[in-house]
């Protein structure tokens, strides 16, 4: 049977990373069951779209959905960025909760822009590396702090730190220039970096946050979909969900492993550190409460006041 429908599927990301075999698991799946009626093709490494790029080409339906870093979206859509709130979460557990009060209040902003929500998957928790031992924030004060959003930007000068703007795929070089001292990312991204071969020798578990990548699909594009493809697509959209955090947390467990054996020493914050990091916490929240308003309580004050309770793992 023809494919009545072809959509291209844009992402930034590599193709290996485990956000890249879950968004071609997903593809697969719905090209499967829906038996010719819609067929995803992904673009991943920026071939299709660069990352910057891929939301507004799905707004315009120049692409018909696309994966990226949910707070990059929040210069146009404030809610998206509350994953960019430090440590106000602490498992996979607390994330899910977060993006459970978070998703419906998304939708309704992105729904005005002519984009559906497919689903969300987290990076491992931002941790801390850095080349000397930390106890406390008054240890990284006069650091050169790696910084990639206005988020990090303002982490960096909460704690005395000087904001440095480097990109990823930058990241081991400039902390072998001595460019960086400190940064807060996932043990993922420290291992792709290759971390051990410069300087940076810490790795704290400070579980700061957990960023997620979103994948969204073009509205007219969606509601041009049968019902039947419609049900299919969300059906794997969910099954994906489920799959990506899943993956995500095995990646975490696998990264800090290999940071272990390659020499990094790996361990928890000091309590002092801890405490401290838990009070910026509560300062951002207060300030992204001001900056969103209603659709921010909405969103934190359920997630706040369901802390303990329990939740299907990786539902939807």
């Amino acid at each position: 049977m023809a494919a009545q429908n072809t959509w291209t599927l844009a992402s930034g990301y590599p193709k290996e990373l485990f956000h890249g075999v879950n968004l071609r698991q997903f593809a697969q799946n719905v090209n499967d069951q829906a038996k010719g009626g819609l067929v995803i093709e992904v673009r991943s490494d920026g071939i299709a779209a660069g990352p910057s790029e891929i939301v507004g080409k799905v707004r315009s339906g120049d692409l018909a959905a696309g994966e990226v870093l949910l707070s990059t979206m929040a210069s146009d859509t404030l809610i998206a960025g509350a994953d960019a709130i430090p440590f106000i979460v602490n498992s996979y557990d607390d994330a899910l909760r977060l993006w459970n009060a978070q998703r419906p209040i998304l939708q309704q902003a992105l729904d005005k822009q002519g984009l559906v929500i497919l689903y969300a998957v987290p990076w491992p928790a931002q941790g801390l590396f850095t080349t000397r031992p930390v106890r406390s924030i008054a240890d990284l004060r006069g650091s050169k702090m790696r910084t990639y959003n206005p988020s990090t930007v303002r982490l960096a000068q909460l704690m005395g730190a000087t904001p440095v703007d480097v990109p990823t795929q930058a990241i081991g070089a400039a902390f072998k220039d001595q460019r960086l001292d400190t940064m807060f990312t996932s043990p993922a991204t420290g291992v792709d970096s290759k971390l051990w071969e410069g300087p940076a020798k810490y790795f704290y578990n400070a579980r700061g946050w957990y960023p997620k990548n979103i994948v969204i699909a073009n509205k007219a594009k969606w509601a041009a979909l049968s019902e039947a493809n419609r049900k299919t697509v969300m059906a794997a959209a969910e099954e994906a969900q489920k799959r990506g955090w899943m993956a995500s947390e095995a990646a975490s467990t696998v990264s800090m492993a290999e940071l272990t054996s390659k020499g990094i020493k790996v361990d928890t914050p000091e309590p002092e550190l801890r405490n401290e990091l838990r009070r910026i916490g509560e300062k951002f929240s207060v300030e992204y409460l001001r900056e969103t308003g209603a659709e921010g309580n909405r969103m934190l004050i359920p997630y706040f006041s369901n802390q303990g309770s329990a939740s299907t793992p990786y539902s939807k």
